[in-house]
């Protein structure tokens, strides 16, 4: 217990500082073209893994078919992580050879 007397102790308490916490890196992640995978399975993907509803998820399988790659949301790196690994996944167990994949965000 500090001394109420000691003229120091009160000036402990006022030199303490708080440390910030940054915010974690943000990872985008990206769904690739192709010429096999049918449009509807990438609709389905993005619905069931990235919770986008139907229309929206019409109109970034679009901006996949036209662009060539259309990011599909960002993440954490465990989320982002965690994402690409369940579509790849899922994809391979479908017999497509969609790519999906993440990148730091700037």
């Amino acid at each position: 217990m500090a001394d109420k007397s000691d003229p120091d102790s009160e000036n402990d308490l006022l030199t303490k500082t708080k440390s910030k916490t940054q915010r974690p890196p943000m990872y985008k992640v990206l769904l690739l073209n192709d010429d096999y995978t049918p449009m509807e399975f990438v609709v389905h993907v993005l619905e069931r893994f990235f919770g986008i509803g139907h229309s929206q998820a019409v109109e970034i399988m679009l901006t996949v078919h036209k662009k060539g790659v259309a990011v599909v949301g960002v993440f954490s790196y465990e989320i982002a992580e965690t994402k690409v690994a369940q579509v790849m996944d899922f994809a391979r167990r479908s017999q497509h050879p969609l790519q999906c994949t993440m990148e730091k965000e700037d």
